[in-house]
């Protein structure tokens, strides 16, 4: 097993009517933190999510040689470190592994300015560019995403290795495909994706991703009322636009990709297979929310582990739906879905979040490690979909490590040091500004390479 310093995605469940207009309306943003510890809570319930499933979890990552994020369309803000890599596919390219160790401004939003120094670790191969799925190059090991974290010693074990994924040269996600030529760009998914308030339409990372695939791509961008959020119906303001289509909403489940959910149909119409398409998505978080809910409450583990694996599985059936059948796509289809973060900094803290009982967690774990375990076999099985299927896996997970509500604790596995910016907003499982930025850089890295 390959130790990692991150893990456990708690996300909240579907807090309804009225509550879910409030919940999602009506709370101020945290902010970015200078300190962590000086405002890391250690009590309170985790919070629910502003939709109905996707929590801040997946719904509702370390870097390649580190430089400031330049946004295409004006977006702002710098993550741990911009990935340059090509932008057209050249069918073979040869890349040489090394260990690079750099320093990179980490900026917040209040203008903080804190450095992070970093290293990529990355092994010698020679990739193979195919026009819509397939691996790009040779297994490599998993190292990287243990940099950046203070305490390597004390990381949990999430074990990607045993199925022999390949790893991007900017450890930010895997490098299945060679993704080219794009015609058409799908977000599916949770609130992650839609977007949620405090933060703005132009904060949120389908936005940003949308101003970046344009430039990428020479695509006909989104109007600006698609970058906004419906707050009565959780969806995007307007479905499609340019050439750029949301069927992403609050509170969706996997469950919600397929029949008897609705997502893939509504966002695939027959006529629109024959456009080289990409697939964006955050999926999984709800499911863990309320995964975990049932568990604090008395369900017994093995049922909580068998949710949790039907939950993947139902990821891992939209995968197989997307690339199974090479003339559903005939000019070429990826896929590119993030894994699953937390904002308890790998601690199973569930009380960490101030507003954590609005989400209905008001009591926690009785055996934390239980709650642990059940994390990594999910984050695991989003891993063995991207290797069995092709296609790709952002470490968003591994990357908000550390960034949580327990950022500031020593003792946490995910602690990178004092001075940590907060990447969750008050409602506990949504990103906040900066936190879209972040995610926005491990598409960006994954979908260039």
């Amino acid at each position: 097993m390959v130790n990692y310093a991150c893990r456990l995605a708690v996300t909240l469940p579907r807090p309804a009517g009225l509550l879910a207009l409030l919940f999602a309306i009506g709370l101020p943003a945290c902010g970015e933190v200078e300190d962590a510890s000086a405002t890391a809570p250690t009590s309170g319930d985790t919070s629910s999510e502003a939709s109905s499933d996707s929590t801040g979890t997946s719904g509702d990552t370390p870097t390649s040689t580190q430089g400031p994020v330049t946004e295409t369309g004006g977006s702002e803000g710098a993550t741990e470190g911009a990935t340059t890599g090509p932008t057209s596919g050249d069918e073979t390219t040869s890349t040489t592994g090394t260990d690079t160790s750099t320093t990179s401004p980490v900026t917040s939003t209040d203008g903080t300015t804190s450095t992070t120094s970093t290293s990529t670790t990355s092994t010698t191969s020679d990739t193979t560019g195919d026009e819509t799925t397939g691996t790009t190059g040779e297994p490599s090991n998993t190292d990287c995403l243990l940099e950046g974290f203070a305490n390597p010693d004390m990381a949990l074990k999430l074990d990607y290795d045993q199925f022999g994924p390949v790893i991007g040269s900017h450890c930010k996600g895997t490098n299945h495909q060679d993704i080219t030529d794009i015609e058409r760009v799908v977000f599916l998914g949770d609130s992650v994706t839609v977007g949620t308030p405090p933060q703005l339409g132009d904060d949120y990372y389908r936005s940003k991703l949308a101003d970046v695939l344009v430039d990428r791509f020479g695509l006909t961008p989104p109007n600006p009322l698609w970058k906004q959020a419906n707050p009565i119906d959780g969806v995007a303001l307007v479905k499609e636009s340019g050439d750029f289509v949301s069927c992403s909403k609050w509170g969706a489940r996997t469950d919600d990709f397929l029949p008897p959910g609705n997502q893939v149909n509504d966002c695939f119409p027959p006529d629109m297979f024959d456009k080289r398409t990409l697939v964006i998505t955050t999926m999984g978080g709800n499911d863990i929310a309320a995964i975990a809910k049932d568990g604090a409450n008395g369900t017994p583990l093995d049922e909580v582990k068998a949710n949790a694996a039907e939950a993947a599985d139902l990821l891992r059936q939209t995968a197989h739906w997307f690339v199974d059948d090479p003339e559903k796509f005939p000019n070429g289809v990826f896929l590119v879905f993030a894994n699953v973060y937390e904002f308890t900094d790998g601690t199973a803290d569930l009380m960490a979040c101030p507003a954590a009982g609005l989400g209905g967690f008001d009591k926690p774990w009785q055996n934390p490690a239980e709650l642990i375990d059940v994390m990594i076999g999910f984050n695991e099985e989003f891993m063995s979909v991207a290797v069995e299927t092709g296609t790709d896996m952002i470490f968003m997970l591994e990357n908000f490590c550390g960034h949580g509500f327990k950022a500031g604790d020593p003792s946490a596995p995910c602690y990178r040091g004092p001075g940590q910016q907060n990447w969750f907003d008050l409602t506990c499982i949504h990103p906040t500004a900066q936190g879209h930025t972040v995610i926005t850089d491990l598409f960006t890295a994954v979908i260039d390479e």
